[in-house]
């Protein structure tokens, strides 16, 4: 088969396609041709050596998959071979056939595409634990979503609609202010053109945001702590800017705050039955119209470089989704 094959650490630039063996379904398994694959931040990292993951050589790239089950294991029970399905995998996405547990797959939902599906494995179920798990965002509250048209902050905008909040996003640029506004913010800050914390204080009266949603940290943390409103929950998704910023403990004792974080990986260790009901309340909000995966654009797996440097770029939105 064709994939994408990692024999040393390496710029994503250097990333080919080999002919590779295909990976069999053992206990436990589904065999999948991969109809689309997710790209994700990490999936540079991870090819750099930088991830928290370092895979043994050689291995496959790829943590979000969407295709049909072609195998299934033995033991594996609810999965038929032809089955629809996505999943979340690590590794081993960007590749025309991959091997996953059965318990990170799902079927898809009808009407969903395999693109709109290798979009969801990740940023969905991060963005719905992050706000109903973590921030226990309330419909009536103001959620401010930084990074809005981002992978996981367009997935936090459009539930934190479905969950009834008042969202204001932040983003890059005119178009991208546009693209929120589509997806169903209610107020947008150009960040580049004004001070996002002034503008939220304005908006909400002087109140602040009940909820503020981070992927960003650095100066974006520093400066949400000064538009929170009292009681609010602020909610460490990431660092995309580069700095893991630093929070002095007064801050939190003199507006009554929660400083928290998600880490939706984790949740299949600790809380394994959060999977599957989360996955359940994703697709209800995907049938009911009230969520859609933003895709930027679609990439054969020869141009998996250009995707990631385009990713890496900031001048992408939503998701980058590779075809094999």
């Amino acid at each position: 088969m064709r994939a994408i094959s990692v024999d040393r650490w390496m710029e994503p630039v250097e990333l080919r396609v080999s002919e590779i063996p295909a990976p069999q379904a053992g206990p436990g398994g589904l065999q999948i041709e991969v109809r689309a694959a997710g790209c994700n931040f990490f999936d540079t990292l991870i090819v750099q050596g930088k991830y928290q993951v370092r895979p043994a050589f050689p291995f496959t790239p790829g943590g979000e998959i969407a295709g049909v089950v072609r195998e299934v294991g033995a033991g594996v029970e609810g999965f038929a071979v032809g089955d629809r399905v996505l999943a979340g995998t690590q590794i081993g996405g960007f590749a025309e056939t991959a091997v996953v547990s059965a318990s990170s797959a799902h079927r898809l939902p009808d009407g969903m595409s395999f693109e709109e599906g290798a979009a969801v494995p990740i940023i969905y179920p991060t963005s719905y634990a992050a706000l109903v798990y973590r921030a226990n965002l309330k419909a009536g509250e103001t959620l401010l979503v930084h990074a809005a048209v981002g992978g996981v902050g367009s997935a936090a905008l459009q539930i934190g609609k479905a969950l009834g909040a008042r969202v204001i996003a932040t983003v890059g640029g005119a178009e991208k202010a546009d693209l929120a506004r589509d997806l169903g913010a209610d107020e947008v800050i150009d960040y580049r053109a004004e001070d996002f914390a002034a503008r939220v204080s304005e908006i909400t009266g002087g109140r602040g945001a009940d909820v503020i949603y981070d992927p960003v940290g650095g100066d974006v943390f520093d400066r949400s702590l000064k538009c929170i409103a009292w009681n609010g929950r602020l909610v460490v998704v990431g660092f995309a800017s580069g700095r893991i910023p630093e929070v002095k403990a007064n801050r939190i004792l003199l507006k009554n705050i929660a400083v928290t974080g998600v880490h939706w990986g984790a949740y299949l260790i600790h809380e394994p039955a959060r999977v599957p009901e989360t996955f359940a309340r994703i697709f209800a909000l995907y049938r009911d119209g009230l969520i859609k995966p933003l895709i930027y654009k679609t990439y054969s797996l020869e141009d998996l470089p250009t995707a990631l440097a385009e990713l890496a770029s900031r001048k992408t939105h939503g998701k980058l989704i590779i075809t094999p």
